[in-house]
């Protein structure tokens, strides 16, 4: 075990207790603001509409309207009004978010609502603001309300009529709110519930938030594989190609008529710049590739690592332009002696090019897989074009799909050719990264019309690719005997140990840099300078 010399500051005991007030930082997950999307309504046009960028709404009456004269909104110009569907029987209006989260992960939540003294609520209806930890199958773990706004709550004084009052989500223990073991995902939501007797009244909302209060908003979700493609080469420990045009397989252009020939060529895969470029190119057809226009690059970790279960995520923005398929996705280890579909296929992102504000991830095991699939518009008329976040969680009975946090689809039952659920999705997985030209998914754009109208070289860029699993937490343990302690982590976990030196309690502590080590756990020796010492992940 090597040594690293520390500062020792007045005695053994303060030493260890500096120890144990170590910053235990994963850089992927430093708490965050805000994480609803259009928390103000601002974003859903002015006038009165049932338009909610960012927002899913349930029964008949939710608006987004702009303030008037004498009525205005909490902040900004527009917010929300709900009120009862008039069924003749108990029912519910509203509109929520699903964020991904996990087990540990806290937050404080909140919002602002008012009701009017020309719309007062009445009867037994009742608004209120919720939170909700779930599982990988959307079952409630645990939920948290706001005080339950209704007509006692307004004759008691506690909320008059005509003032935006604040209203806090809190659990027994007081505002923060922590995900139970098995959470996979938080909602936030806005219910109004409306009475038998057709009682009237609205209810206004404006400025919504759920806030993650710790330095992990994946609670005790931690890195255990990742590629930051920080280096200046492909990393082939973990990373292999496939070379061609996929002529083996039936209709060839790997079974979907793609256009292009795969290499292993630096000019399509390259690193640089901490980013992993995947790069698709226009080509002479003279070359070598004889009568292909079009080069690129499908790498994966075939027979280098496989996965089963899992959350897995990439940040990456992609090529726009005509007729680029760009797709991070996952195969059965098995494919080479159970065939498509039976191995099973899981798409964590795809883009036709075409459509530059959506995505869509999708589940393959048969070949009648329409109901496996589900769209993601960008809200804002974003586009795949700027960096996003794809993150597929893979459960033992269901997968979730999210986009920048934001769950937007959940698949739970399926039937393959090689078996019922749950096969082909409960044996190990490899992952591909690749970037098509032409084919199936892009309405099989003629060659010559990508190759005049494509932007050349088209680049799909990869910020990085992280796995994570549920482990125990991220923490540094400390013992100690005579002069010498020994600082241990968790070994599953993508960690790096990181040191600050100070020289006097009183003076700023230096830049953290890199402890350079080949072992876990570490003895360090005493010196007579001080130092704190954290956990990076990644």
């Amino acid at each position: 075990m090597p040594d690293w010399h520390f500062p020792y500051i007045m005695n053994l005991s303060i030493l260890t207790a500096r120890l144990l007030l170590i910053l235990l930082i994963s850089a992927s997950q430093l708490s965050a603001a805000n994480v609803l999307y259009n928390p103000g309504f601002e974003s859903g046009g002015l006038g009165e509409n049932q338009n909610f960028p960012g927002w899913k709404t349930y029964g008949a009456n939710t608006y987004c309207e702009t303030a008037i004269a004498g009525f205005p909104a909490h902040g900004g110009s527009n917010y929300l009004k709900v009120y009862q569907s008039f069924t003749g029987a108990l029912n519910y209006d509203g509109i929520y978010q699903d964020y991904i989260s996990g087990p540990g992960a806290t937050y404080t939540a909140d919002g602002w609502m008012k009701t009017s003294s020309a719309d007062s609520i009445a009867g037994q209806n009742l608004a209120w603001i919720e939170v909700s930890f779930r599982d990988a199958n959307g079952n409630v773990l645990a939920l948290y309300t706001t005080a339950k706004l209704g007509t006692n709550l307004i004759q008691s004084g506690t909320f008059p009529k005509d003032t935006w009052v604040h209203m806090q989500i809190t659990n027994n223990a007081g505002p923060s709110l922590i995900a139970p073991d098995g959470t996979y995902f938080v909602r936030y939501q806005v219910v109004v519930q409306g009475d038998a007797a057709y009682s009237g009244g609205s209810v206004f909302m404006d400025d919504l938030s759920l806030n993650p209060t710790g330095t992990a908003p994946y609670g005790n979700w931690n890195v255990v594989w990742d590629d930051e493609f920080n280096g200046t080469a492909v990393n082939t420990n973990f990373w292999t190609y496939d070379r061609g045009h996929g002529e083996e397989i039936t209709n060839s252009g790997w079974g979907n008529g793609e256009l292009e020939y795969y290499t292993s060529r630096t000019n399509n895969a390259f690193v640089a710049g901490g980013l992993l470029h995947i790069v698709a190119r226009k080509e002479n057809t003279n070359t070598i590739y004889g009568t292909f226009n079009f080069t690129s690059a499908r790498m994966k970790t075939q027979g280098l690592a496989s996965w089963k279960y899992g959350r897995f995520e990439w940040r990456a923005r992609m090529p726009g332009g005509v007729g680029f398929w760009p797709a991070l996705w996952f195969l059965g280890t098995d494919i080479n002696t159970v065939v498509w579909p039976g191995c099973g296929e899981i798409d964590v992102t795809e883009n036709n090019s075409f459509v530059s504000g959506n995505v869509r991830g999708s589940l393959h095991c048969s070949y009648n897989d329409g109901a496996l699939t589900q769209p993601y518009d960008l809200p804002g008329g974003d586009s795949v074009t700027n960096f996003h976040t794809y993150t597929l969680d893979w459960a033992t009975n269901s997968f979730l799909w999210y986009v920048d946090g934001r769950l937007y689809e959940i698949q739970t039952n399926w039937n393959g050719i090689a078996g019922n659920y749950p096969t082909p999705f409960d044996k190990p997985f490899f992952m591909l990264m690749n970037l098509a030209v032409g084919g199936n998914y892009t309405t099989n754009v003629p060659s010559s019309v990508i190759a005049s109208s494509g932007v050349f070289p088209a680049d799909f860029q990869i910020d990085y690719v992280r796995v994570y699993n549920q482990t125990q937490p991220l923490l540094l343990s400390v013992t100690h005997t005579n002069k010498n302690v020994t600082v241990s982590w968790p070994t599953n976990i993508v960690a790096h140990l990181q040191t600050q030196v100070i020289s006097n309690s009183s003076s700023p502590g230096s830049a953290w840099t890199d402890v350079v080590i080949s072992t876990n756990p570490l003895r360090l020796m005493a010196t007579n300078t001080g130092s704190f010492f954290r956990l990076t992940s990644p």
